[in-house]
């Protein structure tokens, strides 16, 4: 199990940016697949991107593609979100999860408000 607390939400305007932080306890965090996901007003929560173990490689939703960069400090213990060129819909509740296999998130975080101003 791995305890994670996500940071650096906030208030932005559309056409700006943010860097979302995600901070895991425990030694094995090099074991462990990291996602962010988010859940909008009203939304069902939705997949945003993944990251692998190494960092090597990252995938993301079409929604986010080619705005948002996942990365990972094993070092650190520390998973990121950068968000760039925010559009108002991008406005949730941002969640970093981590997995022992790919796709199964047993640990959340408590997550972290965005909210993008048109």
């Amino acid at each position: 199990q791995v305890q994670l607390v996500e940071s650096g939400g906030g208030l932005v305007q559309a056409g700006g940016c943010l860097r979302l932080s995600c901070a895991a306890s425990g030694r094995t965090f090099s074991s462990y697949y990291m996602g962010w996901f988010r859940q909008g007003p009203g939304k069902e929560r939705e997949f945003v991107g993944r990251i692998s173990r190494s960092g090597g490689s990252a995938v993301y939703a079409d929604s986010v593609k080619g705005r948002f960069t996942i990365s990972r400090d094993n070092a650190k213990n520390t998973v990121y979100l950068q968000m760039n060129s925010l559009k108002p819909e991008d406005t949730a509740v941002y969640y970093c999860a981590a997995a022992l296999v790919p796709g199964s998130y047993d640990d959340w975080g408590q997550g972290t408000q965005v909210t993008v101003s048109s």
